[in-house]
């Protein structure tokens, strides 16, 4: 073989080398190949080992299909009353027909960024800041639904829509801080004249109960000494009847005769003559009697002869 067909040959072993490097495509996990034959759209490769026609189909768009997250610049944004504020957005959206994200737009991340902004200042334009501030999710709502209906034909799903900061001007900050200052000054003034009314109505009630307490406890304290009275002189009476009885019933069990009555008479008057308010005694009628039969005690009889 001569040298010109060798080297023939080793072209036309590198051209079909060549020819089956550029027939096989490995397309990579989540990832789409769009394919064009001749110019035109000819079929989408699906990941793993595809094969095309070297030198009729080339590769148009490696397009990723998986979720994408793009967080756009801050836009200044003009509310309904006159202010203008920056709000930063981010967007999660994924291509689900890689055809249509090819051909109809040119670059579909530039038209969801600008599409964002113009619907952000639609949505924002129609309310106040105070709103603004204070209804994040329905200006994701806004966006959201606006968004995946206008990018649905670049083959594009719009999953969510957030808004990450909104910053008003720094004149509405400082007057914001200054309101909210007063808002809490207030409340803690409101706060503590409500613990201090509270307070107030539950020493007062604390102070009605102890002296509702207090005049029950002397109360039932009167009622118990008073008890404690009257059992103690109904026991008193008690004793001096016993006594009274018992002396009443010795007395009349020993039958004393009108002697011994005068004999005990004579030696009571000495305890009746020892108080000081004793001036004056009263002499009973009978005392002649007793008299005269203590006398017959101590007179001898006489002799009959």
């Amino acid at each position: 073989m001569s040298v010109e067909q060798l080297i023939v040959a080793l072209v036309l072993v590198a051209a079909a080398g060549f020819g089956v490097v550029r027939t096989i495509r490995i397309i990579p996990q989540a990832t789409a190949a769009v394919i064009e034959r001749l110019g035109r759209y000819h079929r989408t490769l699906a990941p793993g080992l595809n094969l095309v026609v070297p030198f009729v189909d080339r590769i148009k768009e490696l397009i990723d299909l998986r979720e994408q997250v793009v967080s756009f610049p801050p836009q200044p944004v003009i509310t309904s009353d006159n202010l203008v504020v920056s709000i930063d957005t981010v967007v999660y959206f994924q291509v689900t027909n890689p055809k249509a994200a090819t051909y109809e737009i040119a670059n579909y991340l530039v038209g969801v960024e600008q599409l964002t902004v113009t619907t952000l200042r639609n949505v924002v334009g129609g309310m106040d800041l105070e709103r603004t501030l204070t209804s994040r999710e329905d200006i994701n709502t806004a966006l959201r639904g606006v968004l995946d209906e206008a990018t649905g034909k670049w083959g594009i799903r719009v999953n969510r829509v957030e808004l990450k900061a909104i910053d008003p001007p720094a004149s509405i900050q400082d007057s914001m801080e200054k309101q909210m200052r007063a808002d809490r000054d207030k409340r803690a003034a409101v706060l503590a004249a409500e613990g201090q009314r509270q307070a107030a109505i539950l020493t007062a009630e604390g102070e009605k109960q102890a002296a509702v307490l207090r005049a029950r406890g002397e109360a039932e304290a009167a009622v118990l000494r008073a008890q404690a009275d009257a059992e103690a002189q109904a026991m008193r009476a008690k004793g001096q009847a016993d006594a009274i009885h018992m002396v009443f019933k010795a007395i009349h069990e020993g039958k004393p005769d009108q002697q011994l009555l005068a004999y005990q008479y004579l030696q009571t008057l000495p305890e009746i003559a020892k108080g000081d308010a004793n001036k004056i005694w009263i002499v009973p009628s009978e005392m002649g009697k007793v008299l005269e039969s203590l006398g017959g005690l101590f007179t001898p009889p006489k002799d009959d002869t």
